[in-house]
């Protein structure tokens, strides 16, 4: 990444030495003189975003949110959940210590966010800022706590004891952070989800489970899901072992498969039934017809790296356009069925902020 850049801009996850020098050679350009960090990238990672605020002698963690999207994806276009809905219990309380070792040892007064990498076990620190994060309004709303308002006055000189802030605050229930994008207003461009930034907005939605809250938080950023119909699903040879749940998920709800040769060929080898599409450049009808003929209700699609293929990022403008879901991560196609399985299971109900809060405040009285 060039140096002093935000949003992602200009970021670029390189595979191979030809990208890494053509990539390099334009950093340097945009970023005048100035340094070109390059990092490790850990492939397959979960992100979790913390909030905590720091009086000094004291810290109190207000949040900690599980990224669905996997780590590489922008923090900003990626959905997140609080409280988080996979980590095991143990990883949540070491990457609670260590947040706590951070903020003691960096001497932060007043919010303080971190963003933290899971792979194998292995937690990693991606990077810690002393300062209030976009994530903040978020994590206020679902704890229902005015959390500028408490790290302004421990600024101003007083404890977290004096504000009464001393416990970390109860979530009362699950709460999805979802991105809102507008790429059919931009038809050539890829939706695929990168380093850099593209989402103009974000939404959240709560409910008791998180498949009900992610099912409402894509209502809200204007991607109602389907509930039944034709799965068109297309992933990269690494991804082939990891769809096929999703795909077993999918065909369990009622939805018919339909994907192109290699996929096609590794679910059909799974014991599943699946229906045979041309790419765009093997013959009539391919992909884009049968989504032009709107044959298709969920795109499920994974490039590899960067670059991909002609023939994916066809079928995903296609798809933007004509307002067709289109999940290019598996971590947001699992996040999909389940949304899909609670729509079934459950009733998708509209309740204020404040009901969820007052039901706390009854049950700590």
């Amino acid at each position: 990444r060039p140096s002093f850049v935000l949003g992602g801009r200009a970021m670029e996850i390189c595979y191979d030495q030809s990208q890494l020098e053509r990539f390099v050679a334009e950093a340097f350009v945009v970023s005048q003189g100035q340094p070109v960090l390059i990092d490790r990238f850990l492939e397959d990672a979960t992100e979790v975003d913390v909030d905590a605020i720091c009086d000094g002698t004291r810290v109190v963690i207000a949040g900690i949110m599980e990224h669905i999207e996997e780590a590489g994806v922008h923090s900003g276009d990626s959905a997140c959940s609080i409280p988080p809905y996979s980590l095991p219990g143990s990883v949540v309380q070491e990457i609670e210590e260590a947040t706590r070792s951070l903020a003691m040892q960096l001497g932060v007064v007043g919010l303080m966010n971190v963003q933290f990498a899971m792979k194998d076990g292995q937690i990693y620190v991606l990077e810690v800022n002393p300062r209030a994060s976009r994530t903040v309004p978020f994590i206020a709303k679902a704890v229902g706590v005015p959390l500028v308002s408490v790290a302004v006055q421990v600024m101003a000189g007083k404890t977290l004891a004096e504000v009464g802030m001393t416990t970390e605050p109860a979530v009362p229930g699950v709460f999805v952070k979802a991105p809102v994008f507008v790429f059919e207003r931009f038809p050539g461009v890829d939706p695929v989800l990168s380093p850099e930034m593209k989402s103009t907005g974000e939404v959240m939605g709560g409910a008791a489970t998180f498949g009900a809250a992610y099912a409402k938080a894509q209502i809200a950023a204007g991607q109602r899901l389907p509930d039944n119909g034709i799965a068109f699903i297309s992933v990269n040879d690494e991804d082939k072992a990891n769809v096929l749940p999703i795909a077993s998920d999918l065909a369990g709800l009622g939805f018919s498969l339909l994907a192109t040769h290699g996929t096609a060929a590794y679910l059909r080898a799974h014991g599943l039934d699946v229906e045979l599409v041309y790419k765009v450049n093997e013959g009539r009808p391919h992909i884009g017809d049968r989504l032009l003929n709107r044959d298709i209700d969920l795109v499920i699609n994974t490039p590899l790296g960067r670059e991909s293929f002609f023939d994916d990022r066809t079928l995903r403008r296609i798809a933007t356009v004509l307002g067709l879901p289109c999940v290019t991560t598996l971590t947001g196609a699992a996040a999909a069925v389940s949304a899909i399985r609670a729509v079934r299971e459950e009733a998708l109900d509209v309740r204020p902020l404040q009901d969820y809060h007052s039901r706390i405040a009854q049950t700590q009285q």
